[in-house]
């Protein structure tokens, strides 16, 4: 009897210890919500696919096209299946540093278990300021949309205030799972408008011209690639999307649901329009086709112009959100204070996209200068420097070891080639398209 009751005493002993010892681990920003406020933690792994697919299936795949044609079709096949297979790697890396420090909620907490309290400080300006260009980018192309429907019916500085006004209302939701239903809208739109660009293209085939391979200038493959980056480039909201799911290890389904469906998508749109819309189609790929379908096809993508930058806004403020009140019980409350930050947050970064929109006129120089300065790092290099860190001493324990090793450390150079070499495409395209670009802040169309 005293031996059962000084083993059940043990056993009890252990169990408190372990309590005391979780509580000492640091924890999820959103772990031990009470059932009173707010609950984030709240999504099915096919709500996060859906995030994923409607941040990431939208701009980028209008770009593709004009890709593979300054690359090639070979050369541009090659790597948009390489950097998709490259990129759910990363993208797999991303939810196992996440499993390992349960704590990491956004690209800054991650990067200042690299590099301390600097690094932290580094990365979440250069992520806030990442996601506010790919807002300025929706705004960009909700005006480019606007003017295609209406003929530029207004000013091209109002449409960019329409679709910045309407992006913010959408925004207000603080839950990631009620936006995640926003997505399946933003997914249907951009899948049927590509759907009918091909049907379209296909039939009325403009310049059916392919070349296999191209001899492209060094700036001009460089931005062409960068594109295809771009379009892949949804790794800096994988930490929150996955933080928010009601079973963290639920993440991989849903990273391999989106990457079947972004690479297969991508392959597939570049490969069609580009067979038949030639080495001359545009980027944006819908405004390829005759004026009437250009017109039904950007009319039916308005979902996700207006979605993917919703997503976008909504995991960059959250950033902001869980920083101002990770560890109180403000993030939870259903106040004034609490709510108010939000919609304060939300209302000052979808400002600053839109004089972003208007003062960068360009759709692909904007979207290359936030390929080369931004997603190189938070989509290859950070992903390297995770794994490195995760597995610090065991980098030639093994023959697999030592090639993830070295897979690792290639993405950390690629991230350093994209990024310089990108940026000096970017600006020399920059200087050379602003010779023909409408002015910043300009009323003329951009169609």
């Amino acid at each position: 009897m005293e031996k059962n009751m000084e083993n059940d005493m043990n056993k009890d002993m252990e169990k408190v210890m372990e309590k005391d010892m979780d509580l000492e681990k640091p924890q999820d920003p959103f772990a031990g919500e009470e059932a009173g406020g707010v609950r984030y933690r709240s999504m099915k792994w096919w709500n996060c696919a859906i995030l994923m697919i409607a941040q990431s299936v939208s701009l980028g795949v209008l770009s593709l096209p004009s890709s593979m044609a300054v690359l090639g079709l070979v050369p541009g096949c090659i790597i948009i299946v390489g950097i998709g297979a490259l990129t759910t790697y990363t993208g797999y890396v991303v939810g196992q540093f996440k499993l390992r420090y349960p704590q990491v909620h956004n690209m800054s907490d991650a990067a200042e278990i690299l590099f301390g309290p600097w690094g932290r400080e580094i990365v979440g300006v250069a992520q806030i300021i990442c996601f506010i260009f790919l807002m300025g980018a929706h705004v960009l192309t909700f005006s480019i949309m606007m003017n295609n429907l209406t003929n530029h019916g207004a000013c091209t500085i109002i449409f960019c205030v329409v679709g910045a006004v309407l992006c913010f209302f959408l925004t207000l939701s603080r839950r990631m799972e009620e936006v995640s239903y926003l997505g399946i809208i933003s997914s249907l739109s951009i899948f049927t408008a590509v759907m009918i660009t091909m049907i379209a293209i296909g039939i009325e085939a403009p310049d059916p011209r392919v070349y296999a391979f191209t001899n492209p200038t060094l700036m001009d493959g460089f931005s062409a690639t960068l594109n295809i980056v771009l379009a892949y480039s949804g790794h800096m909201s994988f930490f929150s999307f996955q933080s928010e799911l009601a079973d963290p290890k639920d993440y991989p389904k849903a990273l391999i649901a989106f990457q079947a469906t972004d690479t297969s998508l991508y392959l597939v749109t570049a490969l069609v329009i580009y067979r038949y819309g030639g080495p001359n189609v545009l980027s944006p790929a819908l405004l390829s086709t005759s004026e009437i379908v250009s017109k039904v096809a950007f009319g039916i993508s308005i979902g996700t112009i207006v979605i993917a930058g919703v997503v976008i806004c909504h995991v960059g403020a959250k950033c902001i959100y869980v920083r101002l009140f990770r560890g109180t019980h403000t993030m939870n409350e259903m106040s004034v204070r609490s709510y108010g930050t939000w919609v304060m947050i939300t209302f000052v970064m979808w400002v600053v996209a839109w004089l972003i929109a208007n003062a960068i006129p360009v759709f692909n120089d904007l979207l290359n200068m936030i390929a080369a300065a931004f997603c190189s790092w938070f989509s290859f290099g950070l992903e390297g420097l995770f794994w490195l860190k995760m597995n610090r001493g065991q980098y030639l324990s093994s023959k697999r070891k030592m090639a993830l090793t070295a897979l690792n450390i290639f993405l950390v150079a690629l991230s350093c080639l994209i990024c310089g070499m990108g940026l000096w495409a970017t600006g020399k395209s920059i200087r050379i398209n602003a010779q023909t670009a409408h002015k910043p802040f300009s009323c003329a169309s951009n169609a």
